[in-house]
């Protein structure tokens, strides 16, 4: 359900949002699922994927295969990862392009830009163990009464009182 007004919910309208993005919007918009270990390490769920990032792929064709990413391609909305080629009629290799949101983020390419960013955002919210503490305990609630009878219907109530 729409609740702030001044966001469309025309499919027109998403759609040429969406394919107009500039870089900096589609950078944000072509993000990848962390691993498991990297989630609960950075307490994020995903990020904005980048060149020299190892992945694997989840879904499609090429499932289960690993690789360093080589280039992300903004334009066409996919990424190039190593060793996922495929051959042209002219004998030449070309990689295969993939949609970030089948791929997951196994090892990040580290730097002091990428360090803050990780920092900044962890410390967003709370790690997720700290959640459940958090969380007010309550004794469970006694079990709820059966409900009441239901009423007769008028069809049903009028035979007994024409008798």
């Amino acid at each position: 359900m729409k609740r702030n007004p001044r966001v469309t919910s025309s499919r027109r309208k998403c759609r040429k949002a969406h394919f107009t993005a500039p870089s900096s919007v589609r950078r944000v918009l072509m993000s990848a699922g962390l691993s498991t270990e990297l989630r609960h390490k950075y307490n994020m769920r995903s990020i904005p994927i980048r060149k020299d990032d190892e992945v694997q792929v989840v879904r499609g064709t090429f499932k289960g295969r690993e690789g360093k990413v080589v280039q992300v391609y903004r334009r066409c909305w996919i990424i190039h990862v190593e060793r996922i080629t495929r051959e042209k009629v002219n004998g030449s290799t070309v990689n295969v392009g993939i949609h970030p949101s089948k791929v997951i983020v196994t090892k990040l390419k580290l730097d002091k830009d990428h360090k803050a960013l990780l920092d900044r955002k962890a410390g967003a919210a709370p790690p997720t163990k700290l959640r459940a503490s958090l969380l007010p305990t309550t004794s469970p609630r006694p079990p709820l009464a059966p409900p009441p009878p239901a009423p007769l219907s008028r069809r049903s109530t009028r035979l007994f009182t024409v008798i």
